[in-house]
């Protein structure tokens, strides 16, 4: 196919968390790719969604059918409006405006072979059997990737051609294995012993690996990828090195990623010889039955020109029928459930919303698997049912009546749950916690199912963020425009738009332990249920905690780049939510100081170290020196801690004050020989190389790597890079021009002298020093402060820099990346790279927009359930997802924990229960009930929990928690509150 002459520049900031799922080569490909979608039904547009959200280059809709009723349950891009309009021309400029730089055609003919040479991906949804068999033999035969991709109510399928010699040239999601050289061995063969911790998981035998930045045995550097043994003692054994030069120090082994080939079969094969993405020989049956069902629905339509009535039950048995009949599947004897069918076919006439969510993410993952070459895709048929959401009890089951179409958006809903399910969506009062990624796509469920959109019906959604750029790629309900803008109301806003009817109301401050006052017992008895779409383990924690106090359901839902999860937990059917406390290395992890400083050991320990760097240099200095100007304080009034951050601040980092670019290189410059040579001289003098403990035991050992000052190199990229940044940064706080050209810089360097050490610092030659001895100063410094204070008193004030990780124009993110990698080099730690860095620093979850309408598409069919009623247990799903490894699990959650003690039993649901009527409800009353009717007595009334004690319990059981229930609460006589979490009472 063709491709643009002229490449388009990637804009790192719009996909900046998708970059960290797909790396830039995939996102280059991805912008030069043209793709064929026919069928823009609900599962169709979100196929097209994802794909333009993510930044393809060209999409060409087909799909001349005139829009209908039953398009709005699901179709995001159509509205009322558009009825009798054709579904591509409808859908057109609203799918265009989500991404100005992909390019959106429609195509009104028929699909012919010579359109379909123009592109790489064809995709069908909603197509019938003949047009699959024709499209795809005419793809298979061009090498063009094929994809079918279709919803019947409750199930749905996707397949996938993509030749039969298809090269996936990047796996999986993993980073390539990296890890830090100690020593190589001369010999044949010759040993690599590796210094720390792998950065990964393991190497293995056979793997390739390449090396770079080893100084002495340099023939490796750069060389053709070599395989590898992995020894008993974990070193590894590579080629003969007999003849190469002596190995001094560093470098740096890196796994080279294989690449895997593909085979898949034509349609017309694949048909009858069907390859099923599943996890057990129960699955794989059940796919089978899936596979048949489809193929009887096919013939069903081919034979009555339509699709079976909603839960008719004649055309249900006609269905059935035609499966029987059919050829069966090769290599096969399996039996034909024919329950499943006949539920399949008397539900197959509906679209639902989030039936086309989750399909149309994992179908948009698989377009980008063609087109980027990475992970690998389908083999070669996917099936998913959630034929869970159905009552059953049979007799709870939808009626044809029930069912038959309104002339109303939801009939495509309607035609498979009936119309009570859609009364009680419409009565719904529900508390979206979030508006980011997850939160946009719930919101469009709501819209689409009509949740809270009837009487008295309603959603609230709480965000406190603002619209960044880096939020556009995933969280479709913004536009470039919004940037700035509150997400709740933005958000809101724009849901409304999908369904006018839908009911938003947006808040902008949190739900958290300082808003209680208005997320209070008022509040959430107006609440049916809560959906949490968060990105910190702490907010969700609190946000479950609220549930399970107000005995409210919760859906929750989370992504990592191609994984995502969701879950539903039910007041006293599921277990409370028990999420991890954090994810990996939290957010909130902090290294001690020392090791930071003196003894980092990880590439973490080396970013932090840069991020503080970061804050002191251009953010704390300032604030410093504009506080001082502001008050115009005098060092007699200043105790010792004082004087010594502007002995620090000013004699130190701002010791001359700048007027030119050079003057701002000659600081950076300088800045670099003081952190990474002089202090490392510095530290080598108080615990030389050799230094050992009393018993024997060497200083440097173990986490702890003995430093090696740096030699500043004009050649080395790192070393100008570090200086570009710094120079720029520290120009922007002093209000001056800056410059990117590095050549200018390399010129400039060459002409600078090298700076005196103490002429860099004169308080200090290193942050050792000044820890070791802070109140260390004299009159002369004294003196030296107060006649510098004076100079910067007259000039303007400073700017403080605030990180900010977004911006790549800004050099806060180049500065810490160079800085950490400089301060790696010294301790010989393998370092992260810009991306990693960035990602570690600006706290960047990796995020893409098939992953987030996978989870949310889980998630509302969990809300089905939820609102339709009473439900057991086997009834609910928790779900996870792995994208890049076609990992799609789905299971029961597991019951609340039950409580015992004596007659006693209770779960973390449930409450203690005392009689609604009482003379006066206070909590005299509640304890004189507890001794009277349990024989126990409370000690202490705390977090919504009654501490009970008995001296007859035995010592082991001396304290049992029992949970609160209305109407006592600590703090008031007359409520019908529950005790609140941030307001604890104790009473003996």
């Amino acid at each position: 196919m063709d491709v643009p002459e002229h490449p388009k520049l990637l804009d790192e900031e719009l996909y900046s968390r998708q970059l960290d799922v797909l790396g830039i080569p995939a996102m280059q490909r991805i912008q030069k790719a043209k793709v064929l979608l026919s069928g823009l039904q609900g599962l169709g547009a979100e196929v097209a969604k994802n794909l333009v959200l993510m930044g393809v280059g060209s999409l060409t809709l087909h799909d001349p059918h005139p829009t209908c009723w039953p398009d709005l349950a699901a179709q995001i891009f159509l509205s009322e409006e558009d009825l009798q309009r054709s579904r591509a021309e409808a859908s057109h400029t609203r799918l265009a405006q989500l991404n100005e730089t992909v390019q959106v055609f429609i195509h009104s003919g028929d699909i012919t072979e010579d359109l379909l040479l123009d592109f790489q991906v064809v995709v069908l949804t909603a197509s019938k059997l003949e047009e699959q068999l024709k499209v795809g033999t005419l793809c298979h035969t061009h090498g063009i990737c094929f994809l079918v991709a279709d919803t019947r109510g409750l199930v749905g399928q996707l397949f996938c051609d993509f030749g039969e010699d298809f090269m996936v040239q990047d796996p999986t999601e993993a980073e390539p294995l990296t890890a830090a050289i100690k020593d190589i061995s001369q010999g044949s063969p010759g040993i690599i012993t590796l210094k720390g911790e792998v950065n990964g998981h393991s190497f293995r035998d056979g793997d390739l690996v390449t090396f770079s930045g080893i100084e002495g045995m340099v023939e490796l550097n750069g060389c053709s990828p070599q395989p590898i043994r992995v020894q008993k003692d974990g070193s590894l054994e590579i080629g003969d090195t007999t003849t190469f030069s002596h190995y001094l120090r560093g470098g740096t082994i890196t796994e080279v990623k294989r690449s895997k080939t593909v085979k898949h079969e034509s349609l017309d094969t694949a048909l009858l010889q069907p390859r099923v993405v599943a996890q057990s020989t129960q699955e794989v049956h059940r796919a089978h039955c899936l596979h048949q069902a489809f193929r009887a629905l096919h013939e069903f339509q081919h034979l009555y020109g339509r699709l079976p009535q909603p839960w008719d039950p004649v055309d249900a048995e006609t269905v059935v029928d035609l499966a029987r009949a059919l050829e069966p599947l090769q290599g096969t004897e399996e039996l034909l459930d024919e329950a499943l069918l006949r539920t399949i076919a008397l539900s197959s006439a509906g679209c639902l919303s989030p039936m086309a969510a989750f399909l149309g993410a994992v179908t948009a993952q698989e377009v980008l698997k063609a087109i980027s070459r990475k992970f690998i895709p389908l083999d070669q048929w996917l099936y998913f049912d959630a034929l869970d959401c159905l009552p059953e009890d049979e007799k709870l089951l939808p009626n044809p009546e029930d069912c038959a179409p309104r002339g109303c958006r939801y009939d495509g809903q309607i035609a498979v749950f009936g119309t009570g399910l859609q009364d009680k969506l419409s009565h719904q009062h529900y508390l979206l916690v979030g508006a980011g990624a997850i939160g946009c796509e719930m919101l469009k469920g709501f819209a689409l199912v009509g949740l809270g959109a009837g009487g008295g019906g309603g959603v609230v959604v709480a965000d406190m963020d603002h619209i960044e750029r880096s939020n556009l790629s995933r969280q479709f309900l913004f536009r470039p425009q919004d940037i700035g803008r509150s997400k709740a109301k933005v958000a809101a806003a724009a849901a409304q738009g999908l369904n006018p009817d839908l009911r938003v109301t947006p808040l902008t401050y949190p739900l958290d332990p300082t808003t209680e006052n208005f997320y209070g017992d008022n509040f959430f008895s107006h609440v049916d249920g809560v959906v949490a779409a968060l990105d910190s383990f702490q907010a969700r924690h609190y946000v479950a905690a609220r549930c399970t106090h107000y005995l409210k359901p919760l859906l929750e839902a989370g992504t990592q780049g191609t994984h995502g999860s969701a879950s539903v937990f039910i007041p006293h059917v599921t277990k409370t939510y028990s999420g991890p406390a954090s994810a990996g290395t939290s957010e909130d992890t902090i290294h001690p100081v020392c090791t930071m400083r003196y003894f980092p050991s990880t590439f973490e320990h080396t970013l932090q170290w840069a991020r503080d760097e970061f804050e002191r240099l251009f953010q704390l200095s300032a604030e410093t020196i504009n506080h001082y100007q502001q008050t115009c304080t005098s060092l007699a009034d200043m105790d010792g801690p004082q004087i010594l951050t502007l002995l620090q601040q000013v004699l130190g980092v701002l010791r001359v004050r700048p007027q030119t670019w050079k003057d701002c290189v000659v600081w950076a410059l300088g800045h670099w020989q003081l952190c990474f040579h002089y202090d490392i001289l510095q530290q080598l003098r108080h615990f030389p190389p050799d230094k050992v403990f009393e018993d024997g035991t060497p200083f440097w050992s173990g986490p702890k790597q003995c430093p090696q000052p740096l030699e500043f190199d004009i050649n080395q990229d790192t070393h100008l890079c570090y200086v570009l940044a710094a120079a720029n940064l520290y120009a922007q706080m002093h209000g001056l021009p800056g410059s990117s050209d590095q050549t200018a810089l390399r010129e400039l360097l060459k002409l600078l002298p090298q700076p005196d050490p103490q002429h860099l610092n004169p308080i200090f030659t290193s942050n050792l020093e000044l820890a070791s001895a802070p109140a260390e100063f004299g009159p002369e410094q004294l003196k030296e402060l107060q006649k510098a204070l004076e100079v910067w008193s007259k000039g303007s004030p400073l700017k403080p820099l605030l990180f900010e990780k977004d911006d790549d124009s800004n050099f806060h993110v180049d500065f810490v990346t160079m800085a950490a990698s400089l301060r790696s080099q010294n301790y010989g730690i393998l370092p992260a790279n810009r991306a990693q860095s960035k990602r570690i620093v600006g706290r960047i979850i990796p995020a893409i927009a098939t992953t987030t309408a996978a989870v949310a598409g889980l998630l509302v069919l969990e809300l089905y359930k939820v609102v339709g009623g009473p439900q057991p247990l086997g009834a609910y799903r928790h779900s996870y997802l792995n994208l890049a490894e076609n990992r799609f699990d789905r299971w029961v959650p597991s019951a609340p924990t039950i409580q015992t003690f004596q007659h006693l039993k209770w779960t973390s649901w449930d409450r203690l229960k005392v009689p609604a009527v009482q003379p006066e409800r206070t909590l005299e009353s509640l304890l004189a009930y507890i001794q009277e009717q349990h024989g126990l007595r409370v000690r202490m009334l705390l977090h919504g929990t009654a501490q009970l004690y008995s001296a007859e319990w035995p010592p082991e059981k001396q304290i049992q928690f029992l949970p609160l229930s209305p109407p006592f609460t600590a703090h008031s006589r007359e409520t019908n509150g529950f005790l609140p979490p941030a307001r604890p009472a104790s009473c003996s």
